[in-house]
């Protein structure tokens, strides 16, 4: 029989740290005697973090949302939910709460939808049919959608997609890989891990895709080792898609096979870079390859390899069952589709807002966000990471773009957006991008293993006031070295962050008691 009322609890990390588990606990004690009639699910997370845990109950027409809900919340609000009379918890329908109705949902448009390890539930939300319809239309053919969509690696360097997986396609080799890059490990981004947990088919679906276009037949994803629940539902995940035909050989009746392994990272922030993370998939230290070749020529063991991470491998089913122009048409300029950016730091409203390229950081922190927890003036915004520059109040109405930022001195990367208040220190956010490269450097090349020390050292003195003069101009001279000899972007973008913070806060770099 089936049950007429339906309660969603999520599991997702966020949620569970605010206590969801326990809450689903709760409502499993109160329904055992009604299980013919009520039934409990964990769904993944919609992203609107400051409302977890996000309970909902659905008759079937409509999902009825209750937010922040306590397992002391539980027995009353689910009987004032049956008797249909109100709760201090209740929010309404899910499909009307402001957060999430002016997204613009392509690649996490089933997070928080459904049941994350259900093919039933992911085939009933158009699930599968992009692969279906890749199967059909050939391989030379979904490159050509996955160019027409202008789809750009969402992992932070923003290079075509479709230009990449060309590349593997017309290089001749016995052996091709598809390793997705689920590492993520930049400051305030948590967007691969809300898809991994929430809707893990897609990344499923989208590496086989692209195995099937580049003519690979073997898939890995490299996942952050700080990432528990992702592991284990991403394990489940992979054996209900073998299970399912989904995985394996002969795939959904075709004469194609695939499969994916999925590997534990090493806990390396640099394992993060691409040629560096193929080292680790390998068995090896993370430290960073000379480039070229480039992995899509040569990659892993030697093979020519697509890289791509998760959020990008998420937008391909969608890409393909609805079309290349379709995605296309949101965004602006040379900055195509959607990005799920992520609300951190000092912020009211923290989470996940996928939105089309064009969309303001004035827009996210205050429409989405609430503007500062503390309710204090933005002082500064840090996107794209650890190594993303510092934006100040006066650059809050840039749109959203890749070249939009770079033109302003910063860059979007893998989406994540860090607010500051205007308590905040500049200059030691600037001595925090020295040490966490000093931290994290792979250390293969000089100029960011002993460039960042230094660094360190140098911003130390001129905090302190002494001979200020001289120590910024052998700063800008560091930052010079480190950008034009570091072997890749963990030494040759900590500089931007420091810059950044120099350029457009330097009071914060004034000693109390002047030049020594």
């Amino acid at each position: 029989m089936t049950a007429a009322i339906t309660i969603y609890v999520p599991r997702e990390t966020a949620a569970i740290s605010m206590g969801a588990n326990d809450v689903a606990e709760t409502f499993a004690s109160c329904i055992k005697d009604k299980a013919d009639s009520i039934k409990l699910v964990r769904n993944g997370s919609w992203g609107a973090t400051g409302l977890e845990p996000l309970v909902e109950i659905s008759n079937g027409n409509e999902r009825i949302a209750y937010g922040n809900v306590t397992p002391s919340d539980v027995e009353g609000l689910l009987q004032a939910h049956l008797a249909g009379e109100g709760h201090p918890r209740r929010l309404g329908p899910t499909n009307k709460i402001p957060y999430l109705i002016k997204q613009d949902r392509w690649t996490f448009h089933r997070c928080g939808l459904i049941d994350g390890l259900s093919v039933e539930d992911y085939r009933a939300h158009g699930g599968f049919a992009g692969l279906e319809k890749a199967l059909s239309i050939g391989a030379p053919a979904i490159i050509e959608e996955v160019k027409t969509s202008g789809l750009r690696g969402r992992g932070g360097a923003g290079f075509p997609a479709g230009i990449k997986w060309q590349t593997v396609a017309d290089t001749a080799a016995d052996q091709k890989y598809i390793a997705c890059n689920a590492d993520e490990g930049d400051s305030g981004t948590f967007s691969d891990r809300m898809l991994m947990e929430g809707d893990p088919f897609t990344l499923i679906e989208g590496m086989v895709i692209a195995g099937l276009a580049v003519g690979a037949n073997r898939g890995f994803i490299y996942l952050r080792s700080e990432y528990p629940l992702a592991r284990k539902i991403l394990s489940s995940a992979l054996q209900i898609a073998r299970t399912n035909n989904l995985l394996g050989n002969n795939i959904l009746g075709s004469d194609f096979s695939f499969d994916i392994e999925l590997h534990i990272g090493g806990g390396s922030y640099v394992c993060g870079e691409e040629t560096a993370m193929l080292e680790s998939l390998e068995g090896k230290a993370g430290m960073i390859r000379f480039k070229p070749p480039l992995p899509a020529i040569e990659g892993l063991f030697g093979k020519p390899t697509v890289v791509n991470n998760v959020v990008t491998l998420g937008s391909i089913p969608n890409i393909l069952r609805l079309g290349g122009n379709r995605y296309a048409k949101l965004g602006v300029n040379r900055s195509k589709g959607t990005l799920a950016f992520q609300l951190a730091g000092n912020i009211k409203n923290g989470g996940l807002v996928e939105k089309a390229f064009g969309v303001t950081l004035r827009e996210l922190i205050y429409e989405w966000g609430g503007g500062t927890a503390s309710g204090r003036d933005v002082k500064a915004v840090q996107i794209g990471g650890p190594l993303g520059a510092y934006f100040p109040a006066s650059k809050l109405d840039t749109p959203l773009d890749y070249e939009a930022f770079i033109q302003q001195g910063g860059m979007i990367g893998h989406g994540g957006i860090v607010v500051f208040d205007d308590t905040v220190d500049m200059a030691e956010q600037a001595r925090f991008a020295m040490e966490f490269c000093a931290i994290e450097s792979c250390g293969k090349c000089t100029p960011c293993r002993i460039g960042s020390v230094r660094g360190v050292e140098v911003i130390d003195r001129v905090i302190a006031g002494t001979d200020r003069t001289n120590n910024l101009a052998l700063l800008d001279e560091l930052c010079d070295t480190m950008v034009d000899g570091s072997l890749c972007a963990m030494g040759g973008m900590t500089p931007f962050p420091v810059r950044s913070a120099l350029q457009e806060f330097p009071q914060d770099f004034e000693s109390s008691g002047g030049e020594k």
